[in-house]
């Protein structure tokens, strides 16, 4: 997975995570297609409000379920980045409508 360009990884977390662990059993794999639909519906072309709200609140119940398979050492801070990454949306709105450099001043 080294040398991984950002499209690529989103490719692989939306599309081929699922696949690659279909073999796994079901309260394994099941939280691993949560998150490919969570990326799914975070990086769509339209964001939807009620969405959105769906995404904030089964974030959380998603990390519980891998919090279940996982040992705790496989978390640290950036297994807590999704659970923000819904509400920064329904702020900001989509990534490339943002404002870049929001220091910079012309």
């Amino acid at each position: 997975m080294n040398g991984m360009k950002i499209h690529d990884c989103h490719v692989f977390m939306e599309c081929l995570l699922p696949i690659a662990f279909i073999s796994l059993p079901m309260h394994v794999l099941n939280p691993h297609i949560e998150v490919s639909h969570f990326f799914k519906d975070l990086f769509s072309a339209m964001l939807k409000e009620d969405a959105l709200a769906r995404i904030e609140e089964n974030t959380p119940l998603i990390l519980f379920k891998f919090g279940r398979i996982f040992p705790l050492g496989f978390f640290y801070s950036m297994e807590h980045l999704p659970i923000h990454l819904a509400y920064k949306a329904r702020l900001g709105g989509q990534v490339q409508y943002r404002w870049m450099y929001p220091f910079e001043r012309y």
